[in-house]
């Protein structure tokens, strides 16, 4: 039994963390509101930052490019990854399959700037060596992210398959189903959920991402992160409180949208298995 003292220390930190995390989140949103041109001084309440923003051509483009390149990103990575995941926890071990998986997830710790620089020299190449001209744009930032993000698809889903009872794919085997039949019918259900949260990390990261699109971007491609980034850089424009508002509402609604289906998945498949084992 907790002692009381023990609870109140542990819900104490706990607040402590949660506002640390999202005061500065809450204070954005507060002064989104703000009619004062000055981000930090409060007037009174006022939303003519939004409708200036979404006056701003500029800026709406750049969300736009950002959250196409993100969709795209995401469900690439989702794909690639799921299949370097089955290769890494499924196949029998193979010559070079340590340094497939070294290779597979190298993006986790490999720096940013180090990972843009090199697929920045790598499209030069490719424009030198093959003649065709490799233009900086979505399809190179959308490559870059591709690259990125996978490999955080593939820890999460390969985590999700090492977790899952192979008894049940060969028990569906021994009954005459091949194996692409298994992955669509046994597997795929089961780790639907890793493949969603895949996907919502996959689309963040796309969307936040400032390094590799700096390296690998055209003229004609900017992205909301660079848009944002170079306005900071003249000074905090409280229309960047109101895009960041917005951001955060349909990140988060979209977040908690995806646990609720989520959570409804997993307790349906817990109880389909609690129905099979008592048959």
């Amino acid at each position: 039994m907790n002692h009381p003292r023990n609870s109140a220390w542990t819900w104490s930190f706990l607040g402590l963390g949660f506002f640390f995390l999202y005061a500065p989140m809450l204070s954005l949103i507060v002064y989104s509101f703000n009619e004062n041109r000055l981000v930090t001084v409060w007037s009174r309440f006022s939303t003519k930052w939004y409708a200036a923003l979404f006056q701003d051509e500029q800026m709406l483009g750049a969300a736009w490019v950002s959250l196409k390149i993100a969709f795209f990103t995401a469900c690439a990575a989702v794909v690639l990854g799921t299949m370097a995941a089955m290769v890494m926890t499924r196949l029998r071990a193979f010559r070079g399959k340590t340094l497939f998986a070294a290779m597979v997830t190298a993006p986790l710790v490999m720096p940013e700037v180090i990972t843009g620089l090199s697929l920045l020299l790598l499209f030069v190449s490719l424009s030198t060596w093959t003649g065709f001209d490799f233009a900086r744009g979505m399809t190179t930032i959308w490559v870059a992210h591709v690259t990125l993000t996978m490999a955080f698809v593939t820890v999460i889903i390969s985590s999700r398959l090492a977790e899952l009872d192979r008894s049940l794919e060969e028990a569906a085997m021994d009954l005459g189903a091949n194996r692409i039949k298994v992955f669509f019918v046994i597997t795929l259900p089961i780790i639907a959920p890793a493949l969603v949260s895949g996907w919502l990390l996959a689309f963040t990261l796309s969307l936040d991402d400032l390094v590799l699109a700096s390296f690998v971007s055209g003229p004609s491609s900017t992205t909301l992160p660079m848009q944002v980034f170079s306005s900071a850089r003249m000074g905090v424009s409280p229309k960047i409180n109101a895009l960041a508002t917005i951001l955060i509402v349909t990140v988060s609604t979209v977040g908690v949208i995806g646990w609720y289906f989520m959570q409804r998945a997993e307790r349906r498949r817990q109880r389909e298995m609690l129905l099979a084992v008592k048959q």
